[in-house]
C-alpha cells in the first residue's frame, strides 16, 4: 500500500469508525507509582537513585509482565535462576534506548541478538512488609549472593541537601539520563500513586490518549502533521512537535496511549508546547477507558 493511500485509510478511520476491540490482558498486582516532586522535601530521609529509560517490570516469582499486565516472552534461561519472590524493576538495554528496548519486548523474538544485553534492573520488592531501607537492604543481600547476567539492582544512595540532589540531577541528565527517583525511607510497597515515591526531572511529561489525526502540510505533505490528543477529562489537543518521519508515516494508533513533554501549561490549562515523547506501548489496548474515551473523531479545523 502506498504512503498517501495508508494516510487516507488512517484518516477515514478517524471520520467515526471505533478501533478493533482487543481481548483484556492479564494484569498484574497493583505497582507503586510516583509522583511529582514539587517544593521543599527532606532529602536526607530519602533514598536517590536514576530515573531509567526502559519498559517497567514485575516479576511474579515465575514471568515477567508489563506495567500494562502483558506478559514479557524471554528466550530460554533469560529469568533461570531468578528469586522465587516478586520483584518491581525496568528493562534496560542503556541511556537513550527506550525504543529499542521497546520493540525488543514487543517483539518477542528470542533470537534477537539484543537480548544478550537486556538487564531487568531492581528497584523495590513489592511483598516485603518493611520499610523502604530495609527493602533496599534485602535488594543488597540479593545482589551479593546471587551474580546473573540480566539481573542486577538499582543503585540507591542518599544525598545530604536539596543543592546536592539538584547537582546529582544536571549530572545525570548531561550523561543521558531522563532524571531521579526519590523514595522514602520509611515508606511500605503500597499501590497506586505515593507521595512517598517522588520523581524529579528537568522538564514536565503526561499522558494522553490518541483519537485523531491532523495533516501535514509542506514537506509533511501526505503523512500526518500532528496527533489529535485528549486527556482523561476530556481536553483535547494537538501534538505535532517531536514527531519522527517514520511516525508520521505510520503513526501511533487510534487509542493509543502517548507520553509527551511539555513547559507547564497555559491559562486554559492546557500544556504548553508540548512534544512527542514515546508510545506509552506497556499498556494493553482494553484499558483506555482510563485515559479518554479512545474514540476516533475528525479533527477540529
Amino acid at each position: 500500500m502506498s504512503m498517501p493511500i495508508r494516510l487516507s485509510c488512517l484518516l477515514w478511520l478517524c471520520t467515526g469508525l471505533a478501533p478493533m476491540p482487543v481481548p483484556a490482558q492479564p494484569a498484574t498486582d497493583a505497582l507503586m507509582l510516583a509522583t511529582d516532586l514539587r517544593g521543599e522535601i527532606d532529602v536526607e530521609a530519602y533514598y536517590v537513585s536514576e530515573k531509567l529509560d526502559g519498559v517497567r517490570g514485575r516479576w511474579d516469582g515465575r514471568a515477567l509482565w508489563t506495567r500494562g499486565g502483558q506478559r514479557i516472552s524471554v528466550p530460554a534461561g533469560f529469568t533461570r535462576g531468578w528469586p522465587d519472590g516478586p520483584m518491581d524493576g525496568e528493562l534496560w538495554l542503556g541511556r537513550g534506548r527506550f525504543e529499542e528496548t521497546s520493540a525488543l519486548v514487543r517483539g518477542a523474538d528470542p533470537t534477537d541478538p539484543r537480548w544478550r544485553h537486556l538487564r531487568f534492573l531492581v528497584f523495590d520488592l513489592p511483598d516485603h512488609p518493611g520499610p523502604f531501607s530495609d527493602r533496599v537492604a534485602a535488594m543488597r543481600q540479593l545482589s551479593a549472593r546471587m551474580t546473573h547476567p540480566h539481573l542486577a539492582i538499582v543503585a540507591q544512595t542518599h544525598l545530604p541537601s536539596r543543592p546536592a540532589l539538584d547537582i546529582r540531577l544536571v549530572e545525570v541528565v548531561a550523561s543521558g539520563g531522563e532524571g531521579l527517583m526519590l523514595h522514602h525511607r520509611d515508606a511500605r510497597y503500597a499501590a497506586g500513586r505515593s507521595p512517598a515515591l517522588r520523581k524529579l526531572k528537568p522538564f514536565d511529561d503526561a499522558e494522553a490518549r490518541v483519537v485523531g489525526y491532523l495533516p501535514g502540510k509542506g514537506k509533511y505533505t501526505g503523512m500526518v502533521g500532528a496527533l489529535l490528543v485528549e486527556h482523561r477529562d476530556g481536553r483535547r489537543f494537538r501534538i505535532g512537535s517531536g514527531l519522527r518521519d517514520a511516525q508520521r508515516i505510520d503513526p501511533p494508533a487510534i487509542g493509543s496511549l502517548v507520553t509527551y513533554r511539555h513547559n507547564g501549561v497555559t491559562s486554559n490549562g492546557l500544556p504548553r508546547f508540548a512534544r512527542f515523547l514515546r508510545v506509552r506501548d506497556d499498556e494493553p489496548r482494553g484499558r483506555q477507558a482510563d485515559e479518554g474515551t479512545g474514540a476516533p473523531v475528525t479533527a477540529p479545523r
